[in-house]
């Protein structure tokens, strides 16, 4: 990731994807998700046909996404681990769909650990591959990003698909993301991915406690400080510690919280915030990007 920060205290980079240049910072970009799964905690199969998975990336991009990022395995905790064949049914079953999508000009990324998934969404169109395990479940999964110069998202996770939600809390959630995080880049540029092509993301909700997650957002700015030629990605959508803050609220009523945590992100230095709900995100950050520009004009 090219750093091309021209001002003090700005952190940003271009990121060359093969058909797309976008840069990050000042503006923070917005990655709208969409689940092609039957099972996904946030939305329980709404998009799960063509029809609707169509309307919602047409609407995204109505609502200004700058990302579209789909995925055909559901990682919400409890989730069945598919077969690599389902999970490629899966997503073969709307890709010509959506990178045909007339209306939205942006880059695609496509969610999975798998190596043979993403080959087959980057011979689609797609540009990024975001994967949960930060190369662990399939290392072999950066050769085909190498191979393809593709974008790659390396996010903090422990465990198995089966028990990353099951972990143990580790008494220092900082550095054990910075290991993580200092694991999946050497293996990723061992296998040939360039490293201006990898954004990090911290794993919000996967193998922490509520407080480790609120502890992540309240200091992501030390971590994208220790790790200054990335760029960071942050998700906080609908997720579980944003309804136990709000006292138990089920996922449809965790819109103000999500947003609240998205502001706090981006106050603490995430490029990029990866959310359902993209309208809400997009006034969102232009409100907090402008405040911030003031402060540093200040």
């Amino acid at each position: 990731m090219k750093n091309t920060s021209a001002e003090a205290g700005v952190k940003r980079f271009t990121w060359e994807l093969p058909r797309h240049t976008l840069t990050l910072g000042p503006r923070t970009l917005v990655m709208g998700v969409i689940n092609l799964t039957p099972d996904s905690f946030s939305d329980g199969g709404r998009w799960f046909t063509r029809k609707r998975a169509w309307d919602n990336a047409e609407r995204m991009s109505q609502d200004g996404v700058d990302i579209i990022d789909f995925g055909g395995e559901s990682t919400r905790p409890g989730a069945q681990a598919v077969s690599e064949e389902e999970e490629i049914r899966r997503v073969q079953k709307f890709i010509d769909v959506m990178i045909k999508l007339i209306h939205y000009r942006g880059p695609y990324s496509i969610d999975t650990t798998k190596a043979a998934v993403a080959k087959v969404a980057l011979d689609a169109g797609v540009q990024i591959v975001n994967d949960i395990s930060g190369l662990r479940f399939d290392p072999t999964l950066a050769d085909v990003v190498a191979r393809y110069d593709a974008g790659l998202i390396l996010m903090h996770s422990r465990g198995t698909f089966e028990t990353m939600h099951k972990q143990e809390p580790v008494e220092d959630i900082l550095k054990e993301v910075a290991d993580g995080w200092g694991r999946g880049i050497a293996e990723a540029e061992r296998r040939g991915v360039r490293r201006e092509m990898i954004v990090l993301d911290p794993g919000i909700g996967f193998s922490k406690t509520q407080k480790q997650n609120v502890e992540l957002l309240a200091k992501l700015d030390i971590l994208a400080r220790d790790f200054a030629d990335f760029p960071v990605l942050v998700g906080t959508s609908r997720k579980s510690f944003v309804g136990h803050l709000l006292g138990g609220a089920p996922i449809n009523k965790r819109v103000h919280g999500t947003m609240a945590s998205v502001a706090a992100a981006v106050l603490r230095g995430a490029h990029i915030v990866r959310v359902h709900d993209v309208r809400a995100a997009v006034e969102t950050v232009k409100v907090i990007d402008a405040i911030k520009a003031v402060n540093r004009a200040g």
